[in-house]
């Protein structure tokens, strides 16, 4: 065999080598790929929504609360701070006319009393003598109405000078003046009766308006002057918020817009308002106008001076929105939890006890006002279903539990 007949057999032997080891490597990767291809097809399989079932007794202890989404506007809105706040008509100092010694106080602090209820009484001498005033007063005002009459069909009768009549009659219209102020002054002393001849020592003292007293500044004994305030009482039924807006935003606020807020201190329940009136001036050296606005829930317990964080709706821009406790996170991810439509079943038979089965979906969540976050599920749920508000993360580490521990609940 010569020379060229060798360089050709070696060619071919090298190519049928790089066949063979192609023909083995595509073999390899066809392997590695059947080898893969189920595990991909677990961790599609992990991404499955997962389920947890509560006991009667878990659930109960768990204080779960259920219900669907709200539709709230969370973008176009102004942010602003503020404080509940009475108007001056809705609030009273109770004082006296006149000066006198407390003999009983009936009411105590926090306690409702009614407009002219009596809440306490004072006693003096200056009440006694103001009666006696009054009943000289009355006597003689009926005796001069008498002479004035007599006076007058004289002077008619040219019977007697002019200057007679008119003595009495300058008599009779004083007497009549002093009179109708001494009755005036029992009359604001609560005193009456003394046109019979009872006189009294004790007066009452009556509450101007309905409302809680908030204020007794005085005790048994108490020797109080006019003008000193002995009670403070506030009526809350007619309260409002004055919320803090800036000047940027100034331009967009108006009367008859909608206010949410939520106490500061107290739990994320939302009230609602509405803008009557915009101030005019800036509020203690601040570029922040004051922005009143009435409450519209009116079975919410207010007291004046409650700090509060508002949002004022300025758009129409609403989504659906879930109270931020409802949404977890876990693996990165975030979830909500559904209640299965079959609530309650049986567990076992011989038991006979109640399982509920919750469903965790995962949802793509955005803006987050007033303790309420945006919440779009990454699947259809049902018009009805029914989510879990309040409990998700008690739910989330029996799920957790149930897995041996797996996952990382945030």
């Amino acid at each position: 065999m010569n020379r060229k007949t060798n360089i050709y057999l070696n060619i071919l032997l090298a190519f049928v080598t790089v066949q063979i080891l192609l023909s083995c490597k595509n073999t390899s990767e066809n392997e590695t790929e059947e080898q893969e291809k189920p595990k991909t097809e677990e961790k599609v399989g992990e991404s499955e929504n997962k389920e947890v079932a509560l006991t009667q007794a878990q659930y109960d202890a768990s204080d779960i609360v259920l219900g669907t989404f709200e539709s709230k506007n969370l973008s176009e809105v102004i942010n602003a701070n503020g404080y509940t706040k009475l108007p001056p008509q809705n609030q009273a100092d109770v004082s006296v006319f006149m000066a006198g010694i407390v003999k009983s106080i009936r009411v105590i602090e926090g306690e409702f009393v009614k407009a002219g209820q009596t809440i306490a009484t004072l006693e003096s001498p200056e009440f006694t003598r103001l009666q006696e005033s009054f009943l000289i007063s009355k006597s003689n005002t009926e005796f001069l109405a008498a002479e004035f009459e007599r006076q007058k069909t004289l002077s008619d009768e040219n019977v007697n000078a002019k200057k007679a009549f008119q003595k009495t009659k300058a008599d009779y219209e004083t007497e009549k003046a002093r009179y109708n102020s001494l009755q005036k002054q029992l009359s604001m002393l609560h005193i009456s009766g003394s046109g019979s001849g009872n006189i009294v020592s004790i007066v009452s003292v009556t509450a101007p308006i309905s409302g809680y007293i908030t204020e007794v500044n005085v005790k048994i004994g108490s020797n109080v002057q006019p003008g000193t305030s002995l009670f403070s009482i506030v009526d809350n039924t007619k309260m409002h918020v004055d919320l803090l807006v800036y000047e940027k935003d100034l331009q967009k606020v108006k009367p008859d817009q909608t206010v949410r807020f939520v106490l500061t201190n107290q739990d994320n329940t939302e009230i609602r308002g509405k803008i009557f009136s915009v101030g005019k001036a800036f509020e203690n050296e601040t570029k922040s106008v004051a922005v009143h606005a009435d409450i519209l829930n009116d079975k919410q317990i207010l007291i004046p001076g409650m700090y509060v964080n508002a949002l004022i709706d300025i758009g129409k821009n609403k989504v659906n929105a879930l109270p931020v406790d409802a949404v977890i996170k876990a693996d990165g991810r975030e979830f909500i939890f559904i209640l299965e439509d079959e609530q309650v079943t049986k567990a076992k038979k011989e038991t006979d006890e109640k399982l509920y089965h919750f469903q965790r979906i995962e949802v793509k969540s955005g803006t987050t006002q007033l303790g309420y976050i945006q919440v779009t599920p990454l699947q259809v749920l049902e018009k009805n279903a029914k989510i879990v508000l309040k409990g998700s993360y008690y739910i989330q580490s029996h799920l957790l539990k149930s897995d041996g521990g797996g996952g990382h609940e945030h």
